[in-house]
C-alpha cells in the first residue's frame, strides 16, 4: 500500500526539476523526481473512547487535529 495521509489522503506527486540551463538553452536535460508527502508516525489519543490510535499523517492533519479535535477529525475522515 502506498503512504498516504490518513485524513488528508496527502501522498507523493512526481514533479520535474528546473535548472539554469534550461532557462538559458531551452533544454530539459534534468528528469522527473518524486516530491514526498509530509507524513510522520502519531498516536493520538481520543477521550471519546478512551483509547489511543496510531496513524500516519500529515504535519496538515497534525495542525487539524490540533485545531478542532481528535475524534470530530476522524470520525470526518471515517477512520473511527
Amino acid at each position: 500500500m502506498a503512504k498516504a495521509c490518513a485524513v488528508t489522503g496527502k501522498s507523493s506527486l512526481v514533479g520535474g526539476r528546473y535548472s539554469n540551463r534550461t532557462r538559458a538553452t531551452q533544454y530539459n536535460p534534468c528528469g522527473k523526481v518524486r516530491r514526498k508527502a509530509n507524513l510522520q508516525k502519531h498516536k493520538i489519543f481520543v477521550p471519546e473512547l478512551n483509547k489511543h490510535i496510531s496513524l500516519l499523517l500529515s504535519a496538515r492533519a497534525v495542525k487539524t487535529i490540533a485545531k478542532r479535535g481528535a475524534f470530530k477529525t476522524l470520525k470526518k475522515a471515517n477512520i473511527i
